[in-house]
């Protein structure tokens, strides 16, 4: 299967196909999702709320249909997984569970330049709790004269000071810079020094090559619009390994998707939580953005995430080189150079004006992302993207010479 020719590319004002480097911000559109929509709206005119039992994808168990996709997207039993809500809200609802702060211990470590949602969901956390952000809060910044943070500085903050952390809540790809924790070391680091740990995902699924349930991850998160093409705001998913999926302790709030199938349509006042991260649900899903996650992770499923991240890292390695054969670079590139710390993803902090530099790049049929103050990323993502592509963007960036 050529898997570029079943994307949908955005065009330019002259009708040409943009050079798409965005996939990181929104997916494209794969050309079944209108399919699988259309699908959808037609069983919902023809059937009602029979659409639930007798839709060609009925209603009821649609979110079932992609559990054993996204379980190998991050490295996952299909019990340990499921897509719901949105990626904050997600977080929110696996915080309840498992941010249980004491007064010795009650600390929450993320990354310094963490994604503000998270910034700001952890803050409200620790607020709910009763406790001073400022102090509760811990953001671990790279070395001075740094962009990316060390594996060696962060096992060393939780050897040091791990026994006041709650919660590890790191993004596995830093949204700015593009950097790739290691997640499995992390990991165990903190859990030695009874810490739980979460990992956001929203730049790692079906980026990287995940492996949450050997890794040994108490939680994790992701929303599905960036490499997932599902589609603006679609729908997100969750991780609980099945050692706490199993247990029926764990508070969580509670709704009635997540309660008993087997006694869901009784409508008793109690709640019979299911097992595994499906209990964690609270209400139905929307079809829609489920149909449209389903046709892109058919595509993921026969390219497979292997055989995508081998592409990935020749597409990157191919991009850093090309931009190291620039001259006089007005730019320089903050993300890892080693393939093991970073997805498909290169940011490049502009050394002049790099809202304008992106907007002479769109102008030149490259479509890129901007963040403030200073960052251009590119992304060249495996499942569309060319190495044409990206030797076509490094030749524009060339014809300006990094210069805004």
């Amino acid at each position: 299967m050529h898997f570029r020719q079943q994307f949908l590319f955005p065009s330019t004002p002259t009708g040409e196909p943009f050079v798409y480097l965005a996939g990181n911000s929104l997916g494209l559109q794969p050309i079944k999702a209108r399919e699988y929509i259309n699908q959808e709206l037609e069983d919902w005119a023809k059937f009602g709320v029979e659409g639930h039992l007798h839709a060609r994808h009925p209603w009821l168990p649609y979110h079932e249909f992609v559990t054993e996709s996204l379980a190998r997207i991050v490295g996952a039993r299909p019990s340990e997984v499921v897509a719901m809500n949105s990626l904050t809200v997600n977080l929110h609802l696996l915080m309840v569970s498992f941010y249980r702060p004491t007064p010795k211990r009650f600390r929450i470590v993320i990354e310094s330049g963490a994604f503000p949602s998270d910034q700001y969901a952890v803050a409200s956390q620790a607020r709910f709790h009763g406790f001073d952000p400022k102090t509760a809060i811990v953001s671990l910044a790279p070395r001075a004269g740094e962009s990316t943070l060390r594996t060696e500085d962060i096992l060393a903050f939780l050897e040091r000071e791990g026994d006041s952390v709650a919660l590890l809540l790191l993004g596995n790809v830093n949204y700015l810079t593009g950097q790739a924790f290691a997640m499995a070391p992390i990991t165990a680091a903190a859990q030695k020094q009874g810490c739980v740990v979460g990992w956001d995902l929203a730049h790692g699924a079906g980026n990287l090559n995940l492996q949450l349930h050997d890794w040994n991850v108490d939680f994790a998160a992701w929303c599905s619009y960036k490499y997932l093409n599902s589609g603006p705001g679609g729908i997100a998913g969750i991780f609980v390994h099945e050692r706490h999926g199993l247990r029926s302790d764990i508070p969580r709030f509670a709704g009635w998707w997540g309660h008993s199938k087997q006694t869901r349509f009784q409508m008793g006042p109690e709640f019979e939580g299911m097992s595994g991260a499906e209990g964690w649900q609270l209400s139905n899903p929307p079809i829609f953005q489920l149909a449209a996650l389903r046709a892109s992770l058919e595509l993921f499923d026969a390219a497979t995430i292997p055989r995508l991240r081998e592409k990935a890292i020749a597409l990157t390695g191919y991009l850093e080189g090309l931009l190291d054969s620039i001259p006089q670079r007005q730019f320089e590139v903050i993300t890892p150079r080693d393939p093991e710390q970073r997805g498909c993803q290169l940011s490049l902090r502009i050394l002049g004006n790099g809202r304008e530099l992106a907007a002479k790049l769109t102008a030149k049929g490259i479509l890129c992302d901007f963040r403030e103050p200073d960052i251009i990323r590119a992304s060249p993502v495996p499942l569309y993207n060319s190495f044409l592509d990206v030797y076509r963007f490094a030749e524009v960036l060339r014809r300006f010479g990094g210069k805004a």
